[in-house]
């Protein structure tokens, strides 16, 4: 099974001055999940080279098992560190795609070209995607027949609750529950900060970092049950 992972290029938080990225945990998580089961993972960035990580996704307070494991992983570091850039990657060759959130996303990804062309390359052929928590923002100008992506469609992603909690609800462009909404998905949500992954179709949304692990984990169980049919 091939899989590539889109992690974003942008590291700047808005107006404020501070530093952002793709969040790690989000990264490494389902990176071990795919991995361990023998999975080939590609990952891809706008730039290409080693994507920002979002400084508080690093905090000692954030540490998890995953990020623990990555930071002694000097192949692992390695593949991070040497993302391919997203225009010389294709849909065709690869079975799915999984999209890390963290902040950055919104920023870049979810207005990229390539990056809306290629979900719906991947998503047009049959093929399963998947983002979490921020990352379903860049669900938001790509469409399948004619209609965006999520409509009628149950999805999650980060929670407004969340976003004040954090509190950046005047930094971002866009809040990823009310577009979802306004886009016509069908948001679903658990309490904050508690794990929750939904699968509809194709389409498989997790709504915060701790959803990461349960959203690859769907991921998997959605392609082998493809595999199986």
């Amino acid at each position: 099974m091939k899989i590539l992972m889109v992690l974003t290029s942008h590291d700047t938080l808005g107006n404020t001055g501070k530093k952002t990225g793709f969040w790690l945990e989000e990264f490494a998580a389902p990176y071990y999940v795919f991995t361990d089961a023998g999975a080939q993972v590609t990952v891809a960035s706008p730039k290409g080279g080693q994507p920002p990580i979002d400084p508080k996704s690093d905090d000692p307070n954030n540490q998890t098992p995953s990020q623990n494991r990555f930071k002694a992983d000097k192949k692992a570091q390695d593949v991070l560190a040497k993302t391919v850039r997203l225009d010389s990657v294709q849909a065709k060759d690869f079975d799915t795609v999984f999209y890390p959130g963290g902040h950055g996303p919104l920023w870049d990804l979810a207005e990229d070209p390539i990056s809306i062309k290629l979900i719906e390359d991947f998503y047009n052929s049959g093929k399963p995607v998947a983002a979490v928590c921020h990352a379903p923002g860049v669900l938001r100008h790509v469409k399948y027949k004619g209609e965006p992506i999520v409509k009628g469609k149950r999805v999650t992603g980060f929670t407004n609750s969340e976003e004040e909690a954090v509190e950046l609800t005047k930094v971002v462009p866009f809040l990823v529950e009310d577009e979802l909404k306004r886009l016509g998905g069908l948001f679903e949500k658990a309490p904050d900060w508690q794990s929750f992954a939904i699968t509809d179709g194709r389409l498989i949304t997790g709504q915060n970092p701790a959803s990461s692990e349960a959203t690859a984990k769907e991921l998997l169980s959605l392609m082998s049950t493809k595999a199986a049919a």
